[in-house]
C-alpha cells in the first residue's frame, strides 16, 4: 500500500510548499514520490505538458521528485477574481466561475474529484506528501474542507504541523492549531517543524522542551531562514522581497489581481526588481513591466483611475526605456480590448496604445500550452537573438491579432523596438532573453559587460539546495520510520 505524509501549517506562509518540495526531493532518493494539494488558490500557476494548469507549488514539488507535473497533483486550483468571485480550475481546466458561498455549495463533487485524484497517484507511486492549504485550523470551514481536515480524514496519512517563527507567537500558534483540530485529526499528528528560524538556537531551545512536555510530540527540526531559488507560490510573497543594490531598476506595476509575477524572478540577481503600487511614484526605471493579471479589464480600468498608464505613455514615448506587456499586461499595451461579458461586463475599453493589436473575449475557453518558438522581432533588444529559441507557457483567454509578432505568432513589437508585448510565461527563464535585454540596458548606462554573466541557478538547484538545509537540520529518519 502507498504510505501518506501530510504537511499542515498554522497559517498561510508558514513554508509548508518548500518543505513538501524539499521532502519529496529527499524521499525521492529511495521512493517512488509525488505531491499532493487538493485545492490550492494562487494567481501563480503552470502548464502541464498536456495542457493542463494546475499551482506552480505542486509543479515546483514534482520537479523535487524528479517528476513532471500533472494535473491529479493539484485536482482544484482556484484563481480569484475580485468580488469575492474566483475561476475554479478542476483537473487543469477551468470549469465555472464561483462566488464563495456559492463554491461551498458544491463542495461533495468537488471531494469526489479530489478523491478520484489521489486515488490514481496512489497506483504510481510509493509515498505521497500532502501539502495542507492556510492554516489548519480553520474551525469556521471543518465542515466543507475538504484540503485540510477532510483531505486528512479521508487518507489518514502521518501529519507535521508546521510553524513560523519569524512571524512571531509560533509556541502559541503550534500549541492553538493542536487544541483546535478535530480529536480524530489531532490523533493523526505525530510531531511538529518549526521554519524560518534566525538567532541563537540555545535560546529558543527551552520553549522547544515546553512545547514537546505539553503535547507530548517531538519537534522534528527547526530549519534555518535561507533565501531559496525556487518560484513563489503566490502574491504574499511580494511583500517578503528585498531590493537589492544593482545598478539596473526595473519596475513591474503591482496589479490589483497580478499573476504569475514568477516571470521576473529571474531578474532579480542582475536588477533591482521594485513591484509597484498603483498609487505609487514610478519613479525613473530602466525597464517597465506590465505582468499578467486574471482580469485584465478590471485592472487597466484602475490603472487608468491612478494615472498610471499616462506616465508609462509617457516614458514610452520618449523612446530609450522598454515597457513590456506579459499576458494581459501585453493587452493592455494594444489599442482596444472588446470584452464580451467573459472577463468583465461586456464592453470596449481602450487600451495604451502602445502596439497596434486589437484584443477581444468571446469564450470562456483558455489558451493553455507549452512553447517552444523562434525570435522573430528585431530592434534594439531582440535584434541581437532574432533566429534563436525561446521556451515558455501560455495561460490566456482572449485572442489578439498581431501583424507585427515577436516570437513567430506570438505577441506584437512597436516600431521602435523598445516596446513589445507577449504571451509567454517564463520568458526571462530564457538566458538568451536576459542577455539581449541587459546588453540593451548596459549599453545605455554606459555599464561595461566584461566578466559578466547573465545565468541563474535552476529550480533544480534551489530546490537541491535547500533540500540539504532540511536533511541537515530535521530529523529525517524518525520520519521515514513515522511513514514505513
Amino acid at each position: 500500500m502507498p504510505k501518506h505524509l501530510m504537511i499542515l501549517g498554522t497559517a498561510s506562509h508558514v513554508g509548508k510548499s518548500v518543505l513538501v518540495a524539499a521532502l519529496c526531493h529527499i524521499f525521492s532518493k529511495s521512493a517512488s514520490v509525488a505531491p499532493f494539494k487538493a485545492q490550492n488558490m494562487s494567481l501563480n500557476s503552470w502548464i502541464t505538458e498536456d495542457g493542463g494548469e494546475i499551482g506552480i507549488a505542486q509543479a515546483i514539488q514534482a520537479w523535487a521528485a524528479g517528476i513532471e507535473p500533472t494535473v491529479d497533483m493539484n485536482p482544484v486550483l482556484l484563481k480569484p477574481k475580485g468580488d469575492h468571485t474566483s475561476q475554479v480550475i478542476i483537473l487543469g481546466r477551468p470549469a465555472y466561475d464561483r462566488e464563495a458561498g456559492d463554491y461551498y455549495e458544491s463542495i461533495d463533487e468537488i471531494s469526489g474529484v479530489v478523491d478520484d485524484a489521489i486515488a490514481r497517484l496512489e497506483e504510481t507511486y510509493d509515498l505521497i506528501i500532502i501539502e495542507g492549504a492556510g492554516g489548519a485550523a480553520e474551525i469556521n470551514l471543518y465542515d466543507r474542507d475538504i484540503v485540510n481536515i477532510g483531505c486528512a480524514r479521508s487518507v489518514k496519512p502521518a501529519i507535521i504541523l508546521v510553524g513560523d517563527i519569524e512571524r512571531g507567537g509560533v509556541f502559541a500558534s503550534l500549541y492553538g492549531t493542536m487544541a483546535l483540530l478535530p480529536d480524530d485529526v489531532r490523533a493523526l499528528v505525530n510531531g511538529f517543524i518549526i521554519n524560518k528560524f534566525r538567532g541563537d538556537y540555545s535560546i529558543l531551545e527551552p520553549g522547544v522542551r515546553k512545547l514537546e512536555d505539553l503535547t507530548g510530540l517531538p519537534v522534528f527540526g527547526v530549519v534555518p531562514y535561507a533565501d531559496i531559488a525556487i518560484p513563489s507560490e503566490d502574491s504574499v510573497s511580494i511583500s517578503d522581497k528585498k531590493t537589492a543594490q544593482h545598478p539596473i531598476d526595473i519596475a513591474v506595476i503591482r496589479l490589483s489581481r497580478i499573476s504569475n509575477f514568477t516571470d521576473f524572478e529571474p531578474l532579480e540577481a542582475f536588477a533591482n526588481v521594485r513591484y509597484v503600487p498603483l498609487g505609487s511614484d514610478l519613479g525613473d526605471p530602466d525597464v517597465i513591466i506590465i505582468p499578467g493579471t486574471k482580469n485584465t479589464t478590471a485592472d487597466l480600468r484602475e490603472m487608468r483611475a491612478h494615472g498610471m498608464d499616462r506616465r508609462i505613455i509617457e516614458i514610452a514615448r520618449e523612446g530609450a526605456v522598454p515597457v513590456i506587456g506579459i499576458c494581459g499586461g501585453y493587452q493592455m499595451l494594444g489599442r482596444t480590448i472588446l470584452d464580451c461579458g467573459f472577463e468583465d461586463s461586456a464592453t470596449e475599453v481602450f487600451g495604451m496604445g502602445l502596439l497596434d493589436v486589437a484584443t477581444r473575449f468571446e469564450s470562456y475557453e483558455k489558451q493553455t500550452r507549452q512553447v517552444v518558438k523562434q525570435v522573430t522581432a528585431g530592434g534594439p533588444i531582440l535584434g541581437s537573438i532574432i533566429g534563436e529559441t525561446v521556451s515558455g507557457y501560455e495561460i490566456h483567454t482572449g485572442e489578439t491579432v498581431s501583424s507585427s509578432p515577436v516570437f513567430e505568432d506570438d505577441g506584437c513589437i512597436s516600431e521602435s523596438g523598445l516596446v513589445f508585448g507577449t504571451y509567454l510565461h517564463g520568458v526571462f527563464e530564457n538566458e538568451n532573453v536576459r542577455r539581449a535585454l541587459f546588453e540593451y540596458i548596459y549599453a545605455r548606462k554606459g555599464i561595461s559587460l566584461q566578466d559578466v554573466s547573465f545565468g541563474v541557478m535552476s529550480r533544480e538547484d534551489g530546490i537541491r539546495e535547500f533540500a540539504e538545509v532540511v536533511e541537515g537540520c530535521v530529523d529525517v529518519s524518525t520520519i521515514r520510520k513515522l511513514i514505513e
